[in-house]
């Protein structure tokens, strides 16, 4: 039975990813940062079904002696690193945090690696941000990239990291540069999940509209449950390498506004508000990915459309608010 490690194992990835590797016949352990929310952490797991099966290990990415102690005690033979700071406007807010352990945690957990299971297959969670003032319409691996946020930025230095430990220490560790990936597990701070929740509570009456920050952004948009596919397919490879993970289709969010609300019997007009308090300091305009090395080296390719993913959370977020107020 062979054995992962995730880190982040409690956000949406990280569940969706526990789910295909116990489906697969893994043991899955997670890193658990302590928290005084204990009782609603593994909230995602247990949506899903699983959080029974994952077996939590105490520590923290900051804390380089207790991912040694955890590599030592788990023995993976593959670990995801999922684990960071990943809401980028609260990175404008909390740009030290946010280096520190979407950065630096991504260099403990590589250095831990190196030291205490090198021979385990290391994936590190790169992230489309860090392409940031596009230098190229579509961005493919070879795009130059250009970080518009504390987030972008922390990201990019774990992306070179792994690429530096691969290179230097021959570790066995890939980097997904992923494209924005969505799911009825997203958090409701990011503006799919916000449109989707919105949309739901506006038509049961719980709420009148909807405030928005630039509605005229661009993001090539997925669903989680296919790109946790692409990561460990990853892992799968003789090679180490990295790939962009996307579906090769950009909408803006008001097209996402739209089909949520449409799916509900509403005009998303007479509802969304545009509010300068929800605009970025540096706005990221368009983000396209090209995923033509992923489908040719892991045969992989985005299934679920981003009208079936809306419609899949706004089902969601209906069914949750209803739950409430039975």
């Amino acid at each position: 039975m062979p054995r992962a490690l995730i880190t982040g194992v409690t956000g949406q990835d990280g569940a969706y990813l526990s789910q295909l590797l116990l489906d697969k016949g893994y043991e899955v352990f997670g890193l658990l940062r302590r928290s005084s929310s204990g009782d609603v952490i593994d909230e995602r797991l247990r949506w899903l079904g699983i959080a029974g099966r994952v077996r939590m290990m105490d520590g923290n990415l900051l804390d380089l002696s207790a991912l040694l102690r955890i590599l030592q005690e788990v023995q993976p033979d593959e670990v995801y690193n999922l684990g960071a700071q990943s809401f980028v406007k609260t990175s404008w807010n909390q740009p030290l945090l946010t280096g520190q352990v979407t950065a630096m945690g991504a260099g403990n957990m590589l250095e831990a690696v190196r030291l205490g299971a090198p021979n385990a297959r290391f994936y590190q969670a790169s992230s489309s941000e860090m392409y940031g003032l596009i230098q190229e319409p579509v961005q493919s691996e070879k795009t130059p990239f250009y970080p518009r946020s504390p987030y972008a930025v922390a990201k990019l230095y774990a992306h070179w990291m792994t690429v530096n430990y691969r290179e230097s220490f021959g570790l066995h560790a890939s980097s997904g540069i992923l494209f924005n990936h969505e799911s009825p597990l997203r958090g409701i701070e990011f503006v799919t999940r916000k449109v989707t929740d919105g949309a739901a509570r506006i038509k049961l009456g719980l709420a009148q509209e909807l405030p928005m920050g630039n509605l005229d952004a661009k993001r090539d948009w997925g669903h989680a449950r296919d790109y946790v596919q692409a990561m460990w397919l990853m892992l799968q490879q003789d090679t180490p390498d990295d790939y962009v993970v996307a579906t090769g289709r950009t909408v803006t969010v008001r097209d996402m506004c739209r089909i949520a609300f449409e799916h509900v019997g509403l005009g998303y007009e007479d509802f969304v508000k545009v509010d300068p308090a929800f605009m970025r300091p540096a706005e990221v305009d368009v983000l396209l990915g090209d995923p033509a090395k992923a489908k040719a080296k892991l045969g992989w390719t985005a299934e679920t459309t981003l009208e079936d993913m809306i419609k899949e959370m706004v089902e969601a977020d209906l069914a949750r608010h209803r739950a409430r107020m039975r």
